[in-house]
């Protein structure tokens, strides 16, 4: 938990790193910066030029995307597989950061929000003189599509639930019930790996993803075997656990905390970015609220 629980926050200092994307395959050097009250999360493309390469993090910057966050500027410059970096900031209270990358996609690093998580320890973080703005969920809003579905509810603190079923008996049916903070984000959620199936890779680099993939940055299944030499990081339900994970990077793109319960089943990308939208085309559904103490302390 931060010092100042009910303040906004940036990093103390600035940090570098770089890495391979998923999909791009491509090696990028990225840089997060502090940033002033109210900036926000921002991203800055240094490799581009004679246009505009500032891409804010908000719900309508969000485009349509099946396997990672993508988002797009009006100028069409992108920056993309931002979830596992915006769960981090989310988790950790981190409201206003400029990441700098001189590329189109954020590195994949092990497949997990650890390492970015390592990453905003080693910058430190510092409590800005400006109160946080959460947003409190008022009504449930619900996105359907076939057997997926994601919804956000009233609750008192902010409460993710999710559960998956593959045919494969690697992962089978899976559930996971809690209630998010920065404490259990850390011990439950954020070394869960991405993970995917050996039989669809060649399919997806045939269409220029997962070009970067390997058992070094996520969890591969063949059949009913896992190929990773070291298995899993939680005892079977890592899986379910990864996609909570990305579930609270993917809401972080509404720009504060929330103070609601997200429920999937099946979800991934899509419909939580769809219910992102659905959020905020329902005004009564919400309103920015800034908490007490006593309530920071819950959420």
């Amino acid at each position: 938990m931060p010092q100042h629980p009910i303040l906004q926050h940036t990093l103390s200092q600035a940090v570098v790193f770089t890495g391979v994307g998923l999909h791009s395959g491509e090696r990028v050097r990225v840089k997060l910066n502090p940033a002033p009250v109210d900036h926000g999360i921002v991203f800055i493309r240094t490799d581009i030029a004679g246009r505009d390469s500032r891409v804010e993090v908000e719900p309508l910057a969000v485009a349509e995307s099946q396997l990672h966050t993508r988002l797009v500027n009006a100028a069409g410059v992108q920056v993309s597989t931002i979830e596992h970096l915006m769960a981090a900031f989310a988790a950790l209270s981190v409201d206003n950061v400029t990441v700098e990358i001189d590329g189109q996609e954020l590195p994949i690093l092990d497949g997990s929000a650890a390492p970015f998580v390592k990453l905003i320890d080693q910058a430190g973080r510092r409590a800005q003189e400006a109160p946080r703005r959460h947003i409190e969920i008022l009504k449930t809003v619900e996105v359907v599509d076939g057997d997926k579905r994601a919804a956000l509810m009233p609750a008192a603190g902010f409460e993710v639930a999710f559960a998956i079923e593959f045919a494969s008996s690697a992962i089978g049916a899976q559930s996971i019930d809690l209630q998010v903070g920065e404490q259990s984000f850390r011990q439950e959620l954020s070394a869960a790996r991405t993970f995917g199936f050996l039989h669809e890779v060649e399919a997806l680099r045939a269409k220029g993803l997962c070009l970067g993939g390997s058992l070094d940055n996520a969890v591969v299944i063949d059949g009913d075997t896992i190929l990773n030499q070291g298995g899993l990081r939680f005892e079977r339900d890592e899986f379910v656990r990864h996609k909570a994970l990305d579930a609270i990077g993917d809401l972080y793109v509404l720009g504060a905390p929330l103070i609601g319960r997200f429920e999937g089943v099946r979800a991934g990308h899509a419909i939580n970015n769809a219910l992102v939208r659905a959020l905020v085309a329902q005004p009564d559904a919400w309103r920015y609220r800034v908490v007490d103490q006593e309530l920071a302390e819950a959420v």
